[in-house]
């Protein structure tokens, strides 16, 4: 098996998570993070719709990762987003990590939403 190693060019990914925290591009952050190639911020969690709407034309896709488990987020949100022009990925926040830094390293438009675990 041939193993190639994953560039992220400028990019961030999500380098590790535990209870309360993510750690991405190196720097430790507690708490919900919003995340995209050129950016990273604090999320408010479900009821911050408006900084996840804000990316539409830079990100066809939102990873909205839902803690330890996998859970429904509200509908409000989901129709929110959708009406906005985003396409809407839930899983839980491990998945999404994974998930984000495998279509980040392809270069995709995408953002990651995540509660940590």
């Amino acid at each position: 098996m041939q193993l190639n190693e994953v560039t992220f060019s400028e990019a961030r990914p999500v380098d590790g998570y535990g209870p309360g925290f993510f750690r991405v591009g190196g720097v430790l952050h507690n708490g919900a993070l919003l995340v995209t190639a050129t950016r990273l911020s604090s999320w408010g969690g479900y009821e911050d719709s408006a900084s996840l709407i804000a990316l539409v034309g830079t990100v066809d896709v939102v990873f909205i990762g839902t803690g330890s488990e996998i859970a429904h987020i509200p509908t409000a949100l989901r129709q929110k987003l959708e009406e906005a022009g985003l396409g809407v990925e839930v899983m839980n926040s491990p998945a999404a990590c994974r998930t984000y830094n495998v279509l980040l390293s392809e270069g995709r438009r995408i953002a990651l939403a995540v509660l940590p675990v």
